[in-house]
């Protein structure tokens, strides 16, 4: 059984699949965490994966969602419309279980509050979701749903024999959930969808922090990426999966090598949340166009430090520190984190006008390179311009930091995190 707690919210405990490496959700409750801690707030996580501190986390590798008895159940539920009696048993023989692992961790560090990271939005994982509406429902716990991805935003749910859990816990309804989306789109649809209210809380970044300058230890990024003398980096700081667009990254670069501007694209991340297909179709796609697309997950990872080899490794900061260019050519995002990273690096940036993009983030006035759906001869020029003339991408990357330091700062979430917890009658 849940212990009593006394009224006054004093531990909180986040909850999701996974908080490891540079992932939108993991980056966002980092975030979120260190504005809670300096509010006075102690922070907890319970999750599939975590590189959180080993003191203040609880892990339960049937959180995962991609682990080998999670997608396997996953697959089953999708692409079908009828549900057996063992799918069925199964799900709920997981549900208990993790269930169990949840009041573990509640009780373990007196868990005032919950947080959950978008464990209760994308059924990527019915099991955990069910698992948390339960908990939530017996408990009481005042819970932030924290939502980044909804069910209705991916065509590949459409099709599935779960209706009633994602009606039960995508998101669920409970009296004591305070729901956070992260773009306007997402609140009517919540509201209009589910009959749920929300409060809308951006992607943010802390601008009043400045980035980290080019070192020694960063200069050496190029070489060892093969980035020869009068070449430019581009940089497409994102997964390779087929909503960030990349197909359009490498026609840039392709463009601009007849030109006569040489560069090369450099792919951050390495994770294939969503397959393989997408990644091979890049890699053939940059052979027939005669582009270099690095991807190398053997130097580049979530820190500095090095490899069983001796191999110098870098952080996502050096491969920001290093690019000449950032592209964003997004089909969609829930809101953007690559973008306000590069808004912090104030470097010059190429985004497509996905349609957050548009409603949210383009009215604030940001000096960025638009394309909308595709590539054209004027895209190819601006992009010339910024990088034949250093003090214009100067000047243009201040006037960038500085809006974003207005609209999408810390002092923001800051702001919103107190609404959020006067709404459970915090101060």
């Amino acid at each position: 059984m849940y212990l009593t707690r006394t009224n006054k919210i004093q531990r909180i405990g986040f909850v999701s699949t996974r908080f490891k490496g540079t992932d939108g959700v993991s980056l966002e409750t980092d975030k979120w965490s260190r504005v809670l801690e300096r509010m006075g707030y102690g922070c907890y996580f319970f999750a599939g994966q975590s590189d959180r501190p080993p003191e203040r986390s609880m892990v339960d590798e049937r959180a995962f969602f991609a682990h080998p008895l999670v997608q396997e159940l996953h697959h089953q539920c999708y692409g079908t419309t009828l549900r057996s009696e063992a799918l069925t048993a199964r799900i709920h023989e997981l549900r208990k279980e993790l269930k169990k692992s949840l009041y573990d961790f509640i009780g373990t560090f007196n868990i005032d509050a919950l947080i959950v990271e978008n464990a209760l939005t994308i059924p990527l994982h019915i099991p955990f979701g069910l698992a948390i509406t339960e908990v939530i429902a017996e408990t009481g716990l005042p819970t932030v749903a924290h939502h980044h991805d909804f069910v209705w935003e991916r065509q590949r749910f459409m099709v599935n024999c779960v209706e009633d859990y994602l009606a039960m816990a995508f998101p669920p309804r409970l009296h004591s959930i305070n729901h956070v989306v992260i773009n306007s789109e997402a609140r009517r649809q919540l509201s209009y969808r589910c009959g749920l209210s929300s409060i809308i809380i951006p992607n943010v970044f802390d601008f009043e922090e400045a980035p980290p300058e080019m070192d020694s230890y960063a200069r050496s990024l190029r070489e060892d990426l093969g980035i020869k003398e009068g070449e430019y980096l581009f940089l497409q700081p994102t997964r390779i999966i087929a909503r960030k667009g990349i197909e359009h990254a490498i026609e840039l670069v392709h463009r601009l090598g007849k030109r006569g501007i040489v560069a090369k694209l450099l792919i951050s991340h390495q994770e294939r949340d969503e397959g393989s297909a997408y990644y091979e179709r890049t890699r053939e796609y940059a052979r027939l166009l005669g582009v270099d697309v690095l991807v190398r997950p053997d130097i580049i990872g979530a820190h500095r430090g090095t490899s069983s080899t001796g191999q110098r490794q870098y952080s996502l900061w050096d491969c920001y520190v290093n690019a000449d260019f950032v592209t964003y050519p997004s089909t969609y995002e829930g809101f953007g984190n690559a973008f306000l990273e590069a808004l912090w690096f104030k470097k010059p940036i190429l985004v497509n006008r996905y349609s957050i993009f548009e409603q949210d983030i383009e009215p604030v006035g940001f000096d960025v390179v638009l394309m909308d759906t595709y590539i054209t001869e004027d895209t190819v020029d601006t992009v010339v311009s910024l990088l034949k003339n250093p003090e214009l991408t100067r000047l243009i990357g201040s006037k960038n930091f500085e809006l974003a330091k207005k609209f999408f700062s810390f002092r923001l979430l800051e702001e919103r995190l107190r609404q959020v917890f006067m709404n459970f009658g915090q101060v």
